[in-house]
């Protein structure tokens, strides 16, 4: 598409990040750098582990390495340019820098917020049905499940950037947060409400109709561990789905906060400080939670490296 008379198309942008508080770059660097370094140990020790302990060869282990994968590839497609940024004290990005970038970003966090409806299933499916358990949650079906979602969500990323790639952009090239998000990107001077209406649609289904159906899952959950007439069965119960409940919890505020609102509310400060959160914060938390709060992990953990069992 062309641009407005007396206007110069945008062909790079300039990503702001953090350069406005030049007296904290050394200390977030340290701590992007830091925090970055972990959740890539972290999710690819996870990896390791379910792909090398037939002890952790089962659906719920399966999926956790699938949203290991996705957590990877989230930050990898923000905090490597962010650190550049915080070096360098300006970044900049160019065109197919940021739909690359906006692609790897979206499909990661449609993914993860997928995913984790499909493991929240899986944890109904454990505890509500144990002894149908292994019947229903098959291989096959585990596998089509992660299938599915990759490539709905690959889907849903290729639509938004390609419909971004049609935009002109012959306003201010500085992008305020650290990383090329849809919102800021919607202040173009072409028409874009078919991207804010795919935006808005992918809003509903990915945070409203997936957190509904989690919902849902936990609904049963609950109502089948208050039926258990042991203590010992619904601690095992609780223990079973607790770490998933502490990542859905933190992974879907830090969403809601970020995307699921308004256009005329967007705000970059608290979009930086929600995405430090899911993009970094929550990345670097979930192989902890997973870790420390899963026996048969710790054991898989303790036979890989023998000195971590000492």
């Amino acid at each position: 598409m062309t641009s407005r008379p007396n206007q110069t198309e945008v062909t790079e942008f300039v990503l702001q990040g953090f350069s406005e508080h030049p007296s904290l770059r050394l200390f977030l660097t340290g701590c992007f750098l830091s925090l970055y370094t972990m959740a890539l140990m972290g999710n690819i020790l996870i990896i390791a582990l379910v792909t090398f302990s037939a002890g952790l060869h089962n659906p719920m282990y399966f999926f956790l390495c699938n949203l290991a994968t996705m957590d990877i590839i989230c930050t990898s497609s923000v905090l490597p340019k962010a650190l550049v940024g915080l070096l360098l004290e300006e970044s900049t990005i160019s065109f197919k820098g940021r739909m690359a970038q906006l692609f790897f970003l979206v499909w990661s966090l449609c993914s993860e917020l997928l995913l984790l409806t499909v493991m929240a299933y899986d944890c109904s499916v454990d505890i509500c049905f144990l002894l149908h358990y292994s019947s229903r949650m098959r291989p096959q079906l585990c596998g089509a499940l992660s299938m599915e979602v990759w490539s709905i969500c690959a889907l849903n990323a290729s639509v938004n950037t390609g419909l971004m790639t049609q935009l002109s952009f012959c306003g201010p090239k500085v992008i305020t947060p650290f990383f090329c998000e849809i919102p800021p990107l919607l202040l173009s001077c072409s028409p874009t409400y078919v991207n804010s209406i795919i935006t808005l649609m992918a809003d509903v289904f990915y945070g409203g109709i997936n957190f509904m159906l989690t919902l849902l899952s936990y609904g049963y959950i609950i109502v089948s561990i208050l039926r258990m007439g042991s203590a010992e069965g619904k601690r095992k119960a609780f223990s079973t789905c607790s770490s998933h409940v502490i990542v859905v919890s933190v992974y879907y505020s830090s969403v809601f906060c970020a995307y699921v609102s308004p256009a005329s509310s967007y705000s970059p400060e608290r979009s930086k400080s929600t995405t430090l959160l899911y993009s970094l914060l929550n990345t670097t938390l979930k192989p902890l939670i997973y870790t420390l709060r899963k026996k048969d992990v710790k054991l898989a953990l303790g036979m890989l490296l023998p000195s971590f069992s000492h």
